[in-house]
């Protein structure tokens, strides 16, 4: 399989690591943002936080909606309409910019999904009231790439009667590969799930429900979003398809136009006729090749499938531990302020009821994981330094029961899996293998990162790799990715949410990893790694909002 082969060739070892240039090559960096030259710009509409006087604020604002944090778990009495206004605030907490930093004279955004380097590799498209859009993050607004004809047009806008649209992603892979050479793929995969978990989150936000469309194949996503016209490209960098979602205002309004989902090729045939405009933009000047990444894309396309062959999950809610939470955080506020730490304060600890909290949401029983529709594959080993009432050791979560056998017979015949109760006595699939000071071997394993040892805890996210691949294809390969994304996602805010930060980590040593758990083959791989703890500031940045129209008060 090319995919076993692609991640074989692109692991980090010891006394090696994956093939890249080996140094950043500062005149060629790729520009952050991409934007279609010619095609129109429309901004979306403003929000103003706290604005207590609706007749002072911009009058193409909206008012903020927020909800408390934990209500994203939980279903929406009352969705939003669906509308520009709506839409706006569905990417802006998403897709936007969360700030910018400044130190001396470089001045730099971060944004609301997180990525590997803040590179962003990830673009997001809108496909509502008969046009695909590009979103312009850094502008706020949507450029609009392609207008179907009438009567196709007319058609749509009457058939999804404002309750559903549209949104895809896809991977500008050269601004990863520019840093990181050929391990550059995986971490696209990363932030795809990533901006996956931002956009349902995002939607929860409103009331509404995202899922995504297994019914398209990359080619069609292509097709749709215009990423096959050589002609708008040039000698641009290109996007890879990777995924596209409905969103909905709930799962009861009876949207099943079946042009839209179970029949892609009526909205590809929209986009071949319509009316297309904009040249993408260059982001570097020169560029290295990298023919394994070339091999590993074209391998893992998706084909789509011919029927659809599963209902998107409902799920209800299922309340669980103690978060210990004062005051209760607001949800946007947690969006927004996400961040990845760069050190962690090792004298942070926390409480274990947290942890357990945090942990049980990683099981397949609410948002965000309606969005997806295969069952979890990825799961956690844990090396636990400062939790309150946990031993520190090296620990198992297991997100699906139905593998905890297959996993334990997978890993050294020697860890004691010992199981951890909350303190109400319920199960929490939280094992103990080994008591240890893990803290030495969570940062070794992590390319000798000191934020893997300082944190509260450190994991690997430990996949079930070759069957999935062996019985779906080499195109499951990305959904791993996706999976860890996802999770991390959730791991981001609800560190946000107790007071804490938390950081992804790519660069680990592969096999180290596997051998220290005594997994052998390929049947379960290390695909992502992840930190959590007491975040340390670096007060030389300072930091503005991620809009102009954001800002409340004097720079910080």
């Amino acid at each position: 399989m090319i995919a076993v082969r692609y991640h074989e060739a692109t692991k980090h070892h010891f006394n090696r690591f994956a093939r890249s240039l080996g140094y950043l090559d500062w005149a060629t960096q790729p520009d952050p943002f991409r934007r279609y030259a010619g095609a129109s710009l429309h901004h979306l509409p403003r929000v103003s936080p706290g604005s207590r006087h609706p007749e002072r604020v911009d009058p193409g604002a909206m008012p903020t909606v927020d909800v408390p944090y934990d209500s994203l778990f939980e279903p929406h009495p009352a969705p939003h309409p669906i509308d520009e206004q709506s839409i706006g605030e569905f990417l802006r907490c998403s897709m936007g910019l969360s700030a910018w930093k400044q130190h001396g004279s470089s001045r730099w955004a971060l944004r609301v999904n997180p990525s590997s380097g803040n590179l962003h590799p990830t673009e997001a498209w809108i496909v509502h009231d008969g046009s695909v859009c590009h979103y312009a993050p850094k502008e706020h607004a949507l450029e609009e790439r392609c207008v179907f004809q009438s009567p196709v047009a007319r058609t749509l806008k009457v058939r999804a009667t404002g309750d559903h649209f549209l949104v895809a992603l896809t991977s500008i892979i050269w601004r990863e590969a520019w840093k990181y050479g050929e391990r550059a793929f995986r971490y696209c995969q990363h932030d795809v799930g990533h901006a996956i978990g931002a956009l349902r989150f995002a939607a929860a936000l409103l009331g509404w429900r995202l899922h995504l469309l297994p019914e398209w194949s990359d080619t069609q996503i292509a097709a749709l979003l215009g990423l096959d016209r050589e002609q708008d490209f040039d000698d641009a960098e290109r996007e890879e398809p990777e995924c596209i979602a409905v969103v909905r205002r709930n799962p009861g309004s009876g949207i099943r136009d079946p042009r839209v989902h179970e029949d892609p090729e009526v909205l590809v045939a929209a986009a071949r006729n319509g009316s297309w405009f904009g040249h993408a933009n260059r982001l570097s000047t020169n560029h290295v090749e990298w023919p394994i990444i070339d091999e590993i894309s074209k391998a893992t396309r998706y084909p789509g499938l011919e029927s659809r062959t599963f209902e998107p999950r409902t799920f209800e809610p299922r309340p669980f531990g103690s978060r210990i939470l004062d005051p209760l955080p607001k949800a946007r506020q947690i969006v927004l302020q996400r961040r990845s730490a760069l050190s962690f304060d090792p004298r942070g600890v926390l409480r274990s009821e947290t942890l357990l909290a945090m942990l049980d949401r990683l099981r397949p029983s609410s948002t965000p994981w309606d969005a997806i529709h295969w069952p979890p594959h990825v799961h956690l080993v844990l090396f636990i330094h400062r939790v309150h009432d946990l031993t520190p050791g090296i620990y198992a979560y297991v997100r699906d029961p139905a593998v905890f056998n297959e996993w334990k017979s997978a890993m050294r015949q020697e860890f004691m899996w010992e199981a951890v109760h909350a303190r109400t006595g319920e199960a929490t699939n939280l094992f103990l293998l080994v008591p240890i000071d893990a803290r030495r071997i969570a940062n070794r394993v992590s390319c000798d990162q000191d934020i893997a040892e300082d944190g509260f805890f450190g994991l690997a996210m430990i996949a079930r790799f070759e069957r999935p691949l062996r019985e779906h294809g080499d195109w499951f390969y990305r959904r791993l990715f996706w999976e860890c994304g996802l999770i991390g996602q959730l791991l981001y805010l609800e560190a946000e949410a107790a007071g804490a930060r938390a950081t992804g980590i790519g660069c680990y040593y592969d096999d180290p990893v596997h051998e220290l758990l005594g997994l052998s083959g390929h049947e379960w791989q290390s695909l992502y790694h992840f930190s959590m703890g007491l975040p340390i500031e670096d007060t030389r940045l300072t930091t503005e909002p991620g809009y102009e129209w954001e800002r409340s008060g004097e720079r910080s």
